[in-house]
């Protein structure tokens, strides 16, 4: 497979422009959840559910994983159309268990960057 530019430093800058100066602060935690695995980012989203805006960009930054994933053929669900029960995101490959997380990890380190150049300007 050949390398593929997918622009997550560009879609990063475009989620964290939306955010207000509370909710980008997600990003950091967003970047530390990766490390516990997809359905732990995924879960955080839920977490959140009582401080709608942040739970609102992680839930918008699971979406844009969705949408990157799908263009290396890697079919995750939306994070509205999960269901906890049924544990769908075990159903991936190993490899596209890895190829997500990579994805999410890189993604979420251009969050943190774009964090750190608005984080005084929003």
């Amino acid at each position: 497979m050949a390398w593929q530019f997918y622009g997550l430093d560009d879609i990063a800058r475009q989620l964290i422009k939306k955010q207000t100066q509370e909710s980008i602060k997600e990003s950091h935690k967003m970047r530390t959840a990766v490390a516990y695995g997809l359905e732990r980012f995924w879960g955080e989203g839920l977490r959140l559910e009582k401080e709608p805006q942040k739970a609102a960009f992680w839930k918008e930054t699971w979406d844009k994983l969705v949408e990157i994933l799908a263009c290396a053929d890697i079919d995750i669900p939306k994070h509205n159309s999960i269901d906890p029960k049924k544990e769908e995101l075990w159903k991936l490959s190993r490899e596209e268990q890895q190829i997500a997380l990579a994805v999410l990890t890189q993604l979420c380190d251009s969050l943190v960057w774009w964090t750190q150049r608005y984080k005084n300007i929003l």
